[in-house]
C-alpha cells in the first residue's frame, strides 16, 4: 500500500479507536489518544507489514482493551 493510502487509513482507524476509548473509559479525547499511542497495540499497527489495519476498530479497540487490562493481548493466527 501507497504510504500517503496507509497514512489516511491509520488516521481513520485511529479515530475511531479513539472514539471506542473514550466511550468505555472516563478518558477525555487528549488523555484517550495518548493512550493508544503509547500502547503496544499502536506500536504494531502503525507497522505497516503487520497487518493489523485489517481489522474492524472494534477489533482492535478489544486489543488495546485487553493490553491495558492484563499488560498484553493475543493476536488471532490469522492476521
Amino acid at each position: 500500500m501507497r504510504a500517503e493510502k496507509f497514512g489516511a487509513s491509520m488516521g481513520v482507524l485511529v479515530e475511531q479507536i479513539v472514539h471506542l476509548i473514550t466511550e468505555n473509559y472516563e478518558y477525555d479525547e487528549m488523555t484517550a489518544s495518548n493512550e493508544f499511542y503509547s500502547s503496544k497495540v499502536y506500536a504494531l499497527l502503525e507497522q505497516e507489514e503487520t497487518k493489523l489495519w485489517h481489522l474492524s476498530p472494534l477489533t482492535l479497540f478489544n486489543l488495546f482493551d485487553e493490553e491495558k487490562k492484563t499488560g498484553s493481548f493475543e493476536l488471532a493466527e490469522e492476521v
